[in-house]
C-alpha cells in the first residue's frame, strides 16, 4: 500500500519547459540518417530533415535541442560547416567511431531544423580546440544584423535575417574531453570566453559554464566562487549505469531483476546529486539566479551486438521508461533550481526517444513518457509526501513508488505515478488537499515483460493506453498501478 498526499493550494516554482530539452551530437546515426537524410534523398524529407522524425519530434513538443556535442563539441569548428554542402571540408569524427563527417549538417541546418520542430537553439562552443574570435564570431554570424563581416558571410550563404540564439554554452566537460582541465583553469576561460559572446541588436545569450561530472562537487564549488556572477547556467551531466564498469556496462535488453533494481536505484541517486549541487550553488548565489543544467542524463548500456561500438546505438525497454519518469520527477521537485535537461540523445544513441534504420522509425517507451509526461511543461509545481514500500533484490532496495505533480494554467492537476515494482501492483491512496477534485481520466505505459521494446518489426508494443484504474471518492483518489508502470492522471476540480 503506497499513501501520497497532495497540496494543490501549496504550489510551487514553475516547472521550466526546457527540463524536457534533448540533445543531438555528431554521434553514430544521431544526425546523419537519424535526423538529416540530405535532399535527394528516397526517405521523404524536409530541406534533408526526415519528415517522419520531424512530426514525431513536433508532437512531442521538444523545447530546447543541444548540438553538436557532448566531446564532438570540442573539435568541431564551426566555418567548416557553412556554404555550399560540395566544398565543406571532410574530417574524422575522432570521438565517435572515427567516421568521417562531412558537415553536411552545420549551422544552417541545425537552426533549420530547430525551426521545424519549434524548439529554441542550445548551441555548445569549442574552448577545447577553438580560439576567443572563432566562438565569438560565431554568435555574430548567428545574431548580428549590422553591418560585418559575419554577417555579410551569412548573407552570402543565404539567410538575410539573423537567427535568435537563447542559449549558449562555454564549452563542453571541460574537465575531460574538452580539454582535461582543472576548474581553477577552465574558471578562468569560462570567463575569457564568455566575454566574448556577445549580445548583438536584441539578442541576449543566457550563457551555460561547463559544470561538473555527476558528484564533482569542488568542480561546482569553484566555477561559482570564480566565475559564478558571469554566468546564467552551469551544467552537470549524470549517465544511470547497471554497473560500475564502464568497460562492461551491462545489455539494454538481456537483465533481471537485480540489474533492473540496480539500475533504477543508481538513477534515483539524481536528486541527492541536485540537492548537494544547488547547496554548493546556494552558498554563492541564494537568490537562485544561476540555473543548474542537466544537459547530460539518461541511460548507458553496451551498444547492441554487431554495431560500431563508437556509434553507442543501444535499445530502449521499460526499465528506460522507469528510468525517464523519475528523471523528470526528480527535475520537477528542483524546478527552482533546475532549469534545463538535455536527454541523451535524440535519435540512435544512447536513450534515444526515436530508432531509425533506412525508411523506417520507431518511438521508443521514452519517447512516450517524455510525450505523456510534457503536460507538466510550464505548469507549477505542486509537492507531495509519499510514504510506500521497497522493491528489493539482491541487497538492494528502491522505493516501490515515484511520484511528481503539477497544475497548469487552466487548473488541471496532473500527477505522474510510476511503479518501479517489476511483479507486483501498487495499490496507493492519495489525499487530495486544497481542490475540490470533480474527475480524474489518465494514461499508462506498462508492458509483460522488463524487456519489452519496441523494434522495426513491432514498434507498438510498448505504446500508451486510456488508465481506467483510478477513482475519487471524498476528496480521496484511489488508483491500482501495475507492475513496472509509468501513469499519468488529470485531475479536474476547483480550488477550495
Amino acid at each position: 500500500m503506497a499513501h501520497l498526499i497532495l497540496n494543490a493550494d501549496l504550489k510551487g516554482p514553475r516547472i521550466n519547459r526546457n527540463i524536457y530539452g534533448h540533445f543531438s551530437e555528431h554521434l553514430g546515426r544521431c544526425i546523419y540518417g537519424g535526423i538529416y537524410v540530405g535532399e535527394d534523398s528516397p526517405i521523404p524529407n524536409t530541406e534533408g530533415m526526415r519528415n517522419d522524425v520531424l512530426e514525431a519530434l513536433r508532437a512531442m513538443r521538444v523545447p530546447v535541442l543541444r548540438w553538436p556535442g557532448g566531446c564532438f563539441a570540442d573539435e568541431y569548428h564551426w566555418r567548416d560547416g557553412i556554404g555550399p554542402h560540395a566544398a565543406r571540408k571532410r574530417m574524422i569524427n575522432t570521438h565517435w567511431g572515427g567516421v568521417v563527417e562531412n558537415n553536411h549538417f552545420g549551422t544552417h541546418e541545425f537552426l533549420r531544423l530547430c525551426e521545424l520542430i519549434g524548439a529554441e537553439p542550445y548551441i555548445c562552443g569549442n574552448v577545447g580546440s577553438g580560439t576567443v574570435q572563432e566562438m565569438q564570431e560565431w554568435v555574430e554570424y548567428i545574431t548580428f544584423d549590422g553591418e560585418s563581416p559575419m554577417t555579410n558571410l551569412r548573407r552570402q550563404n543565404g539567410r538575410e535575417e539573423p537567427w535568435k540564439l537563447k542559449y549558449f554554452g562555454v564549452g563542453n566537460e571541460n574537465w575531460g574531453c574538452g580539454g582535461d582541465m582543472r576548474p581553477e583553469y577552465y574558471a578562468d576561460l569560462y570567463k575569457r570566453y564568455a566575454c566574448y559572446v556577445r549580445n548583438f541588436g536584441g539578442n541576449k545569450v543566457w550563457k551555460i559554464a561547463c559544470g561538473a561530472s555527476d558528484f564533482n562537487y569542488n568542480w561546482t564549488e569553484v566555477l561559482m566562487r570564480e566565475a559564478g556572477t558571469k554566468m546564467s547556467g552551469l551544467s552537470v551531466h549524470y549517465y544511470t549505469l547497471p554497473t560500475s564498469n564502464w568497460d562492461d556496462k551491462g545489455s539494454a535488453t538481456a537483465f533481471g531483476e537485480s540489474e533492473w533494481v540496480t539500475t533504477l536505484r543508481k538513477t534515483l541517486l539524481m536528486d541527492d546529486l541536485l540537492t548537494k549541487h544547488d547547496t554548493v550553488m546556494t552558498k554563492y548565489d541564494p537568490e537562485k539566479r544561476v540555473g543548474l543544467v542537466v544537459d547530460e542524463w539518461g541511460t548507458w548500456y553496451n551498444v547492441e551486438p554487431g554495431t560500431n561500438p563508437g556509434f553507442l546505438y543501444q535499445q530502449n525497454t521499460m526499465r528506460d521508461a522507469l528510468v525517464a519518469g523519475i528523471n523528470l520527477n526528480i527535475f520537477h521537485q528542483h524546478s527552482d533550481r533546475v532549469q534545463m535537461a538535455n536527454l541523451a540523445q535524440m535519435v540512435n544513441v544512447l536513450q534515444a526517444v526515436l530508432l531509425t534504420e533506412g525508411d523506417k522509425m520507431v518511438k521508443t517507451p521514452t519517447y512516450h513518457v517524455m510525450d505523456m509526461y510534457k503536460v507538466h511543461q510550464d505548469a507549477l509545481h505542486v509537492p507531495v509526501r509519499l510514504s510506500c514500500g521497497t522493491v528489493e533484490r539482491n541487497g538492494e532496495s528502491v522505493p516501490q513508488v515515484h511520484a511528481s505533480a503539477s497544475v497548469d494554467d487552466t487548473g488541471v492537476l496532473h500527477l505522474s505515478l510510476c511503479n518501479l515494482d517489476p511483479g507486483k501492483e501498487a495499490v496507493l491512496t492519495a489525499e487530495l488537499r486544497g481542490i475540490r477534485a470533480k474527475s480524474v481520466t489518465g494514461t499508462i505505459l506498462t508492458a509483460g515483460t522488463m524487456q519489452a521494446c519496441n523494434t522495426f518489426e513491432n514498434p507498438e508494443t510498448v505504446v500508451p493506453r486510456a488508465f481506467a484504474g483510478a477513482s475519487l471518492a471524498e476528496g480521496r483518489l484511489s488508483a491500482t498501478l501495475p507492475p513496472m508502470s509509468v501513469t499519468v492522471l488529470a485531475i479536474i476540480g476547483r480550488e477550495e
